[in-house]
């Protein structure tokens, strides 16, 4: 029986463990060798120079300004994501006609790819000509249009790449809070309501938000993994046919140009990179787990 049992196993997992070390683990682990040699215009291995691909990558003021990039950005996605998706469980989860179909509203724009949304984001909602539906609101209160994508002096390029990620990404995390609201016991609410606490802030407050420490800890985490990450709509919103602008560049774009870019493929310094940012992200999660006190009994 236990033999049986480990042939159907190894039959169902077999193929997904092979693809997940084909596709995955092995461009990882041959990124990690690109690193430590010089690489141009190949992804064969040549001359071996330590780590002077990590150190030029360290002192490359245009890298450290991506992380400069990502900091903002994160700056805006993280907060503004955790309070608004509370926020929707917490209204989804009170009301009592129609939940199902509130929450698939919410939740379906996370099937949205990426590519489209930005493509609808930049051509059709913030367009900079006059026709594009923000500019088409403005102009009825006698507002001039706005080049949304290209303006720096203010920079409203983030108004549409932070409403975009947050379109995309409220509702799975509203999910992810809703799962948590409904962990939480109800006796503990009547117990706050007998000793006299209002419904409302008080209960939010003290039972609530501590009941969804694990819950919070891990929606932090990963809306700020994703922000390390975020590529597409930076990519799909302010490239154009005359390449990407210089500013607003996350680390990936900038990884991107440099492993890809029109002036010579260099995968040691893009691999050496991207280490780099694998091993920030993993450094800024362990700290903030430890920090949020993650893993801990609630």
């Amino acid at each position: 029986m236990k033999t049986s049992n480990a042939k159907a196993f190894w039959l169902f997992v077999g193929p997904f463990l092979a693809g997940l070390a084909i596709f995955a683990y092995l461009p990882i682990g041959w990124s990690l060798l690109l690193s430590f040699f010089d690489a141009h215009n190949t992804v064969t291995p040549t001359e071996f120079v330590g780590i002077d691909n990590y150190l030029d990558m360290l002192s490359d003021g245009a890298f450290l300004q991506s992380m400069g990039t990502f900091t903002l950005f994160a700056l805006f996605i993280v907060p503004l994501t955790f309070v608004l998706s509370l926020a929707l469980a917490l209204l989804v989860n009170q009301i009592s006609f129609a939940r199902t179909f509130f929450r698939s509203v919410f939740f379906l724009p996370t099937a949205c790819s990426y590519v489209v949304a930005s493509l609808i984001w930049k051509l059709s909602i913030f367009n900079g000509l006059r026709y594009g539906l923000a500019n088409t609101v403005l102009s009825w209160f006698g507002i001039e249009p706005i080049a949304w994508t290209v303006s720096t002096d203010p920079p409203w390029y983030w108004l549409v790449l932070v409403t975009l990620r947050l379109w995309l990404q409220l509702g799975f995390y509203m999910i992810l809070f809703i799962a948590g609201l409904q962990r939480i016991p109800q006796h503990l609410y009547e117990a706050a309501w007998i000793d006299g606490a209002k419904p409302g802030w008080q209960t939010l407050r003290h039972i609530t938000l501590p009941q969804l420490r694990a819950t919070s800890v891990s929606v932090v985490l990963l809306t700020l993994i994703a922000a390390y990450q975020a590529f597409d709509e930076f990519y799909n919103v302010l490239g154009s046919a005359d390449g990407y602008p210089p500013f607003a560049r996350p680390p990936l774009v900038y990884l991107y140009y440099t492993a890809l870019g029109s002036g010579g493929q260099d995968f040691g310094h893009g691999s050496a990179g991207a280490v780099i940012l694998a091993l920030l992200i993993a450094l800024v999660t362990l700290l903030q787990g430890r920090l949020f006190g993650f893993r801990r009994g609630e």
